[in-house]
Parts: structure tokens; sequence; C-alpha cells
């Protein structure tokens, strides 16, 4: 049977997917456009199949609201030419649409969810079928609040909610929040939101390095005090490169490891704990305040932090919950 080029195109609108594959599909099934349909859907799914091992790397990330509720969708693909395409954008917003009108909890949720008459995982399906790319839902994130917020970054590489303590606050406010946290990176709304494992990281990494410093400010002293330059002593290898240059005898170099070794020794084994505990705690502080979203500079008012700023606009507002999903790496 012969295909007509309008059947072409009907089923090419109606499915998104090359005229080729439209017209060998209308062959196949004599001119019947929901079999021929079938036929496409399948094939997506195929391709999909084939497709599995294959790292999805790029996409589109989009943010939005719906009253008190607001979330993130990350669809993704594996190159920036189809996250760029129209109809990639359009599915990432319908899903979008569909996930904040349901007000949908968990990702297993938002797959399920209709798209017409198709679910959000099948139309991903479809769209792999027209593109010929592995596609899945790669992130979805939600928060509830009195007050929510969402920004895109331009590109919709990365996306940000926000949701504030109370309710009848501007929405340029929680914008400006959620644009902090697209900037910014922070791990945790404030202190006491830091997970416990990352704080005793953190505490340890400042612990080692504060000894590590106090160590080596007694070498450097004792080198000093021997008449030796401790920039010549700062590794084996310029030590060997200063005796190459006549900068350093063999027997300075020999004397100067002993001074090191015994001076690091001596310090390693009386180093004053309050000093230590003292320069740690500092350390913890400048993390916190670089870290936690109410502690961080505002990004347009370095004079104040966030907590400050949100305290501005209503006395006692404050972040409850963020969001943040990123395609690229911070």
């Amino acid at each position: 049977m012969a295909v007509s080029i309008e059947d072409i195109k009907k089923l090419r609108h109606m499915t998104g997917a090359g005229m080729m594959d439209c017209k060998n599909a209308l062959a196949e099934t004599d001119g019947d456009i929901q079999a021929a349909i079938e036929i496409i859907r399948k094939k997506g799914q195929a391709v999909a199949a084939k497709r599995e091992d294959r790292q999805a790397a790029e996409g589109c990330v989009l943010s939005g609201v719906n009253g008190d509720f607001a979330a993130i969708v990350a669809l993704k693909c594996e190159t920036d030419f189809v996250a760029k395409n129209e109809s990639f954008r359009d599915l990432t917003k319908a899903i979008l649409a569909a996930a904040l009108e349901a007000k949908a909890k968990t990702l297993d949720e938002v797959k399920k969810l209709s798209l017409g008459d198709r679910t959000v995982e099948e139309s991903i399906t479809d769209e792999i079928g027209k593109t010929g790319e592995k596609m899945e839902l790669g992130a979805y994130e939600c928060i509830e609040a009195p007050t929510v917020a969402a920004y895109d970054h331009l590109g919709n590489k990365l996306a940000t909610i926000v949701g504030l303590s109370e309710a009848g606050v501007g929405a340029e406010v929680g914008k400006e929040v959620a644009m902090q946290v697209a900037a910014m990176n922070p791990v945790a709304v404030d202190r006491e939101a830091v997970p416990a494992s990352l704080v005793e990281e953190e505490k340890s990494v400042a612990i080692e390095k504060t000894k590590q410093e106090q160590v080596q400010k007694a070498v450097e002293a004792a080198l000093k005090k021997a008449g030796l330059n401790p920039n010549h002593f700062d590794s084996d290898d310029h030590i060997a490169s200063n005796i190459t240059k006549g900068w350093l005898t063999e027997e300075d170099a020999a004397k100067g490891r002993a001074i090191m070794a015994e001076a690091a020794e001596k310090k390693a084994a009386n180093l004053p704990a309050a000093m230590i505990e003292n320069i740690t705690n500092g350390r913890l502080n400048k993390f916190f305040k670089e870290n936690c979203l109410m502690e961080q500079e505002y990004h347009r008012d370095g004079k104040m932090t966030v907590g400050q700023y949100l305290d501005s606009q209503k006395k006692g507002l404050v972040v409850v919950f963020f969001k943040r999903v990123n395609l690229n790496e911070d």
C-alpha cells in the first residue's frame, strides 16, 4: 500500500519521529496510524534498552512553584545538542507542570504521572525513540513551606528551590535566597542541620592542619636559630636541588635534616591542647560561616549575612528548607 505524504506528516506531528521512521511504520501497518504509533513507541523502547549502558550527563533542569509547594525536575540526556532541543525542553516543562499540579513527593511518583494518554516514564521512552539518545529522569526534589521560591540559572543546568518560615513574604525575597543557594552551594540551612559526620570530618581536618602548622613553625624557628634558611629545606627535592645549585653543602643538608627531625618530634610531643582546640574551633566557625546558608555573606551585600537580610525583610524570618540540583560540577 502506498503511503501518502499527508499521513507521514500527520504521524510525524503526533509522535515527533523522523520522516523515514514515520513512512516505514505506516508502510508496515498498511497506513494504520494507531498501529504505526505503537511501532514507533516500541522502537523507542528498543532504543532505550540499547542505550542503557550509555552515560546521560547533559540535560535540562527546571524548577517551579504551586502555592506552598516547589519542585525541581532534571531530565537527563547524552548530549548538549539534544538538551537544547525544543521537544526535549518541552517534555521537561510538561513533567515539571505535572509534578507541581500533583504535588508529587518522590521520583517514582513523578514517573507514574500522566502526560495526556502516556505516563511520564512512557513519554521519556517515546522521546528516546525520536532522538536515539539515552534519557532518564535524573533528579526530583520538592519542598513545602509557608513561602516557597524557585530559581533557574541561565542555561538550565542548575536550579534551586527554597522554603521560608512565614507566609506573606514578597516573591523577590525568596528568589534572592534561591539565587544565593545557586551561587554559594551551602551544605545546610544552619549549624544544627549540618550532618554530624561532616562536622567530625571537618574537625579532624582542622585539628591535623593546626598540628602540622605548629610543628612547621617550630621546625622553621630551629633552622633559623642554626643559621639555615628554612626556604632551602621545604622538601627533599628542594634540598637536593639546592645542593646541586651550590646553595647548600652536603654537610648543611645533613645538619638541617637532623634539626628538622628533632624539632618536629619535640614539638609534636608537646603541643598545647588548649591552643589546638581554640584554633580548631576558629576553623570550624569559618567552615560554618562559609557553608551554612543563614550564616553566609548575602550575595548582594557582603556587610550582612543571609540571616540578617531575611530579618531585615521580616522580623524572625528564616529559611526552613532548600534544595539544589546541578548537572555540572561545582
